[in-house]
């Protein structure tokens, strides 16, 4: 980890992080001009609202074209409009997951496949996986909207259309199956589950939020916009029966029917009291190895798991034979 910064808003990045300190708002502007729309002044210094969802997607889409070469990105209103810092970080760290499997030898991320369970409308981790790394993706949703929404992104945008192929799973109840064909390898696959468990405590969830940003907001500041706050999201996005720890769960069972064709699975895990649980029923199906992996972003600590069914040597084989120059 990176030593924090004095006034780093977003401290503790990976390493790797293209979004270390704070925003560079005149860059961003200069690619971007709609963004201009929505800075203002705080206490001498341009910041942004980042409440209101057209600042976070204007932002998105200034990050994108800067950094990753996305000329053309939006999704539909109402759907989820991820922080880019965040989940970029999770790819970063998924790339440390495969070196530790390569060791000494040097990897050709060229050569790397994944799966992205509830890709989104954004289609946010394919996009950051195949520009900072050119791995390659299969991104599959439930949503039909989020299909269409990530395939014209996928379309509109050069170079992703041969690296990233999107699937509607047209089965609620399977995370892989009708996704990973028979004999296929998957080196990762990464999932934002869900985390509330019912449509009434995802709403709780985004009035805490609300309340929290409204009470925090200094009365010279720019006011809050209590009608375009940034807290969307469709159920599928939100909320599933049992909540993450059951989402989980269902996908870890599920995994052991693809145990040797993938490296290693993943979820967010927003949680962290399901942890030792999850931690738990992998051990009770005898995986071969487990690793809880913490992700800092200013104030928010967040965290993955991600399990493997191939013991140490198998590992090591498997990323010398396919993923290695």
């Amino acid at each position: 980890m990176i030593a924090s910064k004095k006034n780093n808003t977003k401290q503790n990045l990976h390493p790797k992080n293209l979004h270390q300190g704070r925003y560079d708002l005149a860059l961003l502007c200069q690619k971007h001009p709609p963004l201009s729309h929505y800075i203002y002044e705080r206490e001498g210094k341009q910041t942004l609202d980042f409440s209101d969802s057209g600042a976070v997607i204007n932002l998105n889409a200034a990050l994108l074209k800067t950094h990753y070469n996305i000329d053309h990105w939006q999704i539909p209103q109402g759907y989820l409009c991820p922080p880019i810092p965040g989940r970029v970080d999770y790819i970063h760290y998924l790339a440390d997951l495969l070196q530790n499997c390569a060791g000494k030898n040097i990897l050709d991320h060229a050569k790397v496949k994944v799966i992205d369970i509830g890709t989104g409308a954004s289609c946010i981790y394919p996009i950051l996986g195949q520009r900072s790394y050119r791995w390659s993706f299969i991104a599959s949703d439930i949503d039909a909207v989020s299909v269409a929404s990530a395939k014209l992104i996928i379309e509109a945008n050069q170079g992703l259309a041969k690296k990233i192929k999107v699937i509607h799973q047209t089965d609620a109840m399977k995370f892989f199956k009708g996704i990973i064909a028979n004999g296929q390898k998957i080196d990762l696959t990464l999932c934002n589950p869900p985390f509330h468990s019912s449509l009434k405590e995802a709403l709780a969830g985004n009035k805490r939020k609300r309340d929290n940003l409204i009470k925090s907001r200094n009365s010279a500041a720019a006011p809050v916009s209590t009608d375009k706050l940034n807290f969307g999201g469709q159920q599928a996005e939100l909320f599933c029966q049992g909540g993450e720890l059951r989402f989980i769960k269902s996908m870890i069972s599920e995994s052991q029917q693809y145990a040797d064709q993938v490296l290693y699975f993943s979820a967010l895990v927003s949680k962290s009291e399901h942890i030792r649980s999850l931690k738990k029923y992998l051990n009770d199906i005898k995986v071969q190895d487990v690793q809880v992996i913490k992700m800092s972003q200013g104030n928010k600590i967040s965290r993955f798991i991600a399990w493997s069914f191939l013991n140490t040597q198998q590992r090591q084989d498997w990323a010398a034979q396919r993923l290695c120059k």
